[in-house]
């Protein structure tokens, strides 16, 4: 049976871990699908991508690196990007992979100029989503956990607008039948959010206690992952 295979770019604060494990748990964890078969590649340890043949799904974790720094393990990443789209293997880039889908299709991934953005946040949908396989049925306007201070600044042209907020203009999108680009966390839950405000607060001017205080829960950002398991497993099941 073919994967669906989690590409973890990277690891989380060493206090987070101890406390709540790490991206590639946090994403089984909110797929919710007993059904899938999936596989954890930790790329940054060794660079080793799957063959196509034996892909269902592909999901791109967050990272605290940088898609700016272009590291070797990332450029691996964004070359072999192109090849699942034209392949139309289902793919969901979170936060890191959000942008790194966006600047391996031609579009501009970059430091913000507004700075971080943290916390919980409101995501507006665009009339777009009302018919988009991930995002249809799903609230207008919804909240959801954010930590990160690059972003998709300009979209690739092939590309479709799904969401966007007061900070970002490019929250989520969507290129050919099924890659799909989301800035926001949808497997963060209120206790990795606010170690995350925690950590970050150790180096970043933030406002710690305010942040923490309008930590909110987010079941319809966790149900983009949730679906995406589910259009993965109907892959598989067509197979």
């Amino acid at each position: 049976m073919k994967k669906l295979f989690i590409i973890k770019a990277g690891i989380t604060f060493e206090n987070t871990k101890k406390s709540y494990k790490d991206f590639d748990t946090w994403v089984i964890d909110k797929l919710d699908n007993q059904n899938l078969d999936i596989e954890v590649i930790h790329i940054q340890e060794k660079i080793y991508l799957p063959e196509l043949d034996t892909i269902a799904g592909v999901v791109i974790t967050g990272s605290h690196s940088m898609v700016t720094d272009e590291e070797s393990w990332s450029v691996a990443i964004e070359k072999w990007i192109p090849i699942l789209i034209k392949n139309e293997i289902p793919l969901l880039g979170i936060c890191y992979g959000h942008q790194l889908l966006g600047k391996s299709m031609g579009g501009v991934s970059g430091y913000h100029a507004n700075g971080i953005e943290i916390g919980s946040v409101e995501i507006t949908l665009s009339k777009n989503a009302k018919d988009d396989i991930l995002f249809k049925g799903i609230l207008k306007s919804f909240m959801a956990h954010t930590i990160h201070s690059q972003s998709v600044l300009e979209l690739p042209k092939s590309s479709i607008n799904l969401a966007y907020n007061k900070h970002d203009k490019n929250h989520a999108f969507r290129l050919g039948k099924n890659a799909w680009g989301v800035q926001f966390h949808p497997e963060y839950n209120e206790e990795i959010m606010k170690s995350y405000i925690e950590e970050v607060g150790k180096s970043k001017n933030i406002p710690v206690e305010e942040l923490i205080k309008n930590i909110e829960k987010t079941p319809y950002a966790n149900l983009v992952l949730k679906r995406f398991g589910e259009i993965v497993e109907e892959e598989v099941k067509n197979d």
